[in-house]
């Protein structure tokens, strides 16, 4: 199948696909730009195709920053030796995926391999591992890994500001065209190896945000997901980053977005209603955004460990001398432990300040307890990580040289390199692991030492203990690590609290040993089950319903640059173009035209409602044409509307959805139902104003028929909870009175029952009807919830004899999105266009019948 994406919005606007040919392209296996991409030219943007074969075995494009591949040159011969990176998350996600589902790899290698040996290595890559490797000029990759990535984007998804040129420093748009650049490139490796419509892509982390919107300009049905394996911050703090816009609508390119928890995710979709004015739902467990017609599907799971392979290393006789070892080295000692990397985030000085305080306050502890602490060295670098550097140093030896005694040190501190399986003997013989880090993505670390304390029969051995006593362990961990919320048997700490976490750190040295046999056994359950085979299985899963509707769709794609998206829609949805429906108007004699004010004709975002000059023109010249019965139908008073359209002579109008209708501008007001008093109010009002004095921005709109609680300008997810909290308010009080209490855009309504615009069509067809004027073209068109009501009331009159046999019927909604209507346009701008179509086609139609006569709408 062909995939179809093109910017041309002359063949959108019309309706129809282009027919595409077949084209096949040649893509460079190796990407070597010396220079920068600009972020809006793509000549590859209109690609319809891969040189990929279509394949029948289910297959996975795993696309990362770096590949799960370790190199190595020969000294003798100076040839590249590859070997897999067991450590690496990429290839451990494999195990979930079955043995069925072919994986391919794209990224980066550690090592620099000169341009002259790119190709062999490539081949070499793609032959024996299934990797695609994406080779960046070592300036590019500064400025994009050193530069954007670590200067910019991962403190701030931290929660660290950029407040001074030390702090991250200022934005250097540099630094995003060289992200902007890499993004691109790996988007070209990608195309080599993909089969649009069979493949699956799946894209890891920050490093890539903007390669979703590359690989969806490309194929506008790729199969795509996404997981942010870092924190993402709230929207007061991501707003201050000035290509905020451009991610968030690179992100939304994906079909599935992960995060490890629901704080990550709630704060993603904070974003997305914040600066972009996206609302999603939540529809039998799964959440969803609806972005132009596509449901962008978001996924809340932890990452899990590979337990096997820990396991394996554990079952290691390097692992079962160096535990002796240890065990020997602490003999009479309690052991608590911390693993983490030297950076600013991980809290290592302020866990060392609570071990000094646990000295100070328990006194007892001294020559008991000891803190051995594994630094890792940073991933990034800069002055901040030698300040961390500085501070751990100095505090260590402060604190040694104040408890220390001979033969014991209170802090213990590695920072050296230790092989995987050193590390997993320390966590074997810790009584108490200790996570301090102040914001953390995940930190799998206490999920190693829950499995390393589970243990095997030699290490039971090798430590004298019982191999069938039920095993023990404490994790005292800070709630700000993505792991926090799924370790509910650990003791969790704000680290920031120096002394609340030296209390933690006591109270995990006293607990008793069933405390933390029950602790270890609940986590260890919970480690077990959810492993990074099930994170990725079910990832997967999840992945392939967000595609389910894929095929069913027609999509195209438009826009420009990091603007790009597609547009999916049902096959029954279409947009209505301007020379459709005048052909129509042209062939039909008696027509009725419903049209809707707020967000139709006028602008919902607009400071101004009064209408302006040029909509009362097209108004007034569409209801000179006698074939035509036309109305407008609103929401706002009936005062109002008479005193903005009172210049439209023969113009139908209907106040307040519907309950006020004038067919012309010397009729009487009328009332479409009856309704026998307004008692109601008094109870309604009252209510509204408790919730407008708690809602800054909020107000009551007070009709003759209903009352409104509008939101438009509060604080929109504060305004939107309370309009959920005064909905269910007033269907209570009000549960016993003869009124519907609906929620619109940014209102909530009360009404009269049975009180809404499909009555505004029922009456103008059955007006019509009577005078014997049988409609033969309808149009109605409508931008919210409200104007559903008239789609289906002209729906249903197609099959009724309301309308000539013949009738050609338009019912039109504002934008794409869920509606009953069948057609769709843009926005208020293509609506006065296509009205002023109408407008010209009666004009022509007057001068070559000047004899034509003119009639009022509705008597």
């Amino acid at each position: 199948m062909v995939s179809r994406s093109y910017s041309n919005l002359l063949d959108l606007a019309s309706g129809d696909s282009p027919n595409f040919g077949r084209e096949r392209k040649r893509f460079p296996r190796v990407a070597t730009v010396p220079g920068l991409l600009s972020e809006v030219d793509d000549d590859n943007c209109n690609s319809v195709g891969s040189d990929a074969p279509s394949i029948s075995q289910e297959r996975m494009i795993i696309v990362g920053n770096q590949l799960p591949l370790r190199a190595h040159r020969n000294a003798d011969d100076g040839e590249w030796s590859f070997s897999w990176d067991e450590d690496s998350l990429l290839l451990q996600l494999k195990d979930g995926l079955g043995e069925d589902v072919e994986v391919i790899y794209v990224g980066c290698l550690k090592e620099e391999v000169a341009p002259n040996e790119q190709d062999d290595v490539a081949q070499t890559l793609l032959e024996t591992f299934k990797c695609v490797p994406a080779f960046l000029p070592p300036e590019l990759l500064s400025k994009f890994y050193h530069g954007f990535c670590k200067q910019h984007l991962w403190p701030l998804f931290h929660y660290m500001l950029p407040l001074s040129p030390d702090l991250g420093g200022r934005f250097d748009r540099s630094l995003w065209q060289a992200y902007v650049s890499v993004n691109k490139i790996f988007a070209d490796k990608v195309m080599e190896v993909i089969s649009p419509d069979d493949d699956y892509v799946w894209v890891h982390d920050y490093h890539l945000m903007v390669l979703p919107t590359f690989l969806r300009k490309r194929f506008n049905r790729v199969k795509l997901g996404f997981f942010l394996h870092s924190p993402f911050p709230s929207s007061e703090i991501y707003r201050t980053l000035p290509v905020r816009d451009e991610l968030l609508r690179a992100l939304l390119n994906s079909d599935l977005i992960g995060f490890h928890t629901f704080d990550y995710a709630r704060h993603f979709l904070s974003c997305c209603s914040r600066m972009l004015g996206l609302s999603y739902q939540s529809k039998r467990g799964y959440i969803g955004l609806e972005y132009y017609g596509r449901t962008v599907s978001i996924k809340i799971l932890p990452v899990g460990i590979h337990i096997g392979q820990l396991q394996s290393v554990l079952n290691l006789p390097e692992t079962e001398a160096k535990v002796a070892e240890l065990r020997n080295q602490f003999r009479g000692q309690t052991v608590v432990l911390g693993v983490d990397d030297m950076d600013i985030f991980k809290g290592i000085s302020l866990k060392l300040l609570a071990m000094e305080q646990l000295l100070i306050q328990h006194p007892e502890n001294t020559g008991e307890v000891v803190l051995v602490q594994i630094a890792n060295p940073a991933r990034g670098r800069g002055r901040d990580v030698q300040e961390v550097q500085s501070e751990t140093y100095a505090t260590v030896k402060r604190i040694n040289n104040m408890f220390g005694r001979p033969g014991y040190d209170p802090v213990v501190l590695i920072d050296t390199p230790l092989q995987f399986y050193e590390r997993l003997a320390y966590y074997v013989i810790a009584e108490c692991c200790l996570v301090t880090a102040v914001r953390d993505g995940m930190n799998l670390i206490p999920y190693e030492y829950i499995i390393c304390r589970q243990g095997n029969e030699k290490l039971d051995e090798t430590l004298g203990l019982n191999p069938l006593a039920p095993k023990k362990s404490m994790l005292v961990v800070s709630e700000f690590i993505g792991c926090s919320p799924s370790l509910s048997g650990a003791i969790r700490v704000n680290p920031w609290n120096i002394d609340a976490v030296a209390e933690a750190m006591d109270s995990a040295l006293v607990v008793s040993e069933a405390e933390k046999q029950l602790r270890h056994e609940k986590h260890y359950r919970y480690v077990l089950t959810h492993d990074v085979a099930y994170w990725a299985r079910s990832f997967l899963q999840d992945l392939e319903r967000a595609c389910g509707d894929h095929l069913r769709r027609r999509c195209w794609g438009i826009g420009f640059g990091l603007g790009f998206r597609v547009i999916a829609l049902d096959p029954n949805f279409r947009k209505l173009s301007v020379e459709h429906i005048v052909s129509a108007y042209k062939r039909t004699k008696n027509r009725a035209i419903l049209l809707d004010y707020d967000g139709t004709l006028m602008p919902n975002d607009s400071l101004s409602t009064t209408p302006n000059i040029e909509a009362v023109g097209i108004l007034n010249n569409l209801c000179k044409d006698p074939k035509n019965f036309v109305f407008l139908v609103s929401g706002k008073d009936r005062k109002t509307l008479t005193e903005w359209f009172s210049c439209c002579e023969k113009l139908g109008i209907a106040a307040e959805n519907g309950y006020f209708i004038r067919p012309n501008r010397d009729a009487d007001w009328e009332t479409c139902i009856s309704v026998p008093d307004f008692d109601w109010k008094q109870i309604a009002e009252p209510v509204m104003k408790l919730y407008t004095e708690t809602t800054d921005g909020s107000a009551i709109e007070t009709k003759e028929s209903a009352l409104v609680w509008n939101y438009l300008y509060a604080d929109p997810d504060f305004g939107f909870c309370q309009a959920k909290e005064l909905l269910d308010h007033l269907e209570s009080v009000l549960a016993n009175e003869p009124v519907s209490v609906k929620s619109g855009q940014h209102i909530v309504e009360v009404k009269p029952q049975g009180v809404n615009k499909g009555l505004v069509a029922e009456h103008l067809l059955m007006t019509m009807q009577r005078k014997g004027k049988l409609p033969d073209f309808v149009l109605c068109i409508g931008d919210d919830r409200s104007d559903e009501d008239m789609f289906e009331v002209i729906m249903r009159a197609r099959t009724g004899p309301s309308l000539s046999p013949v009738a050609e019927v338009f019912p039109c909604s504002v934008g794409q999105k869920p509606s009953k209507a069948k057609y769709y346009v843009e926005d208020r701008a293509e609506i006065l266009r296509m009205l002023q179509g109408l407008a010209n086609a009666s004009e022509q139609a007057v001068k070559s019948t000047p004899q034509a006569s003119h009639r009022v709408i509705i008597d």
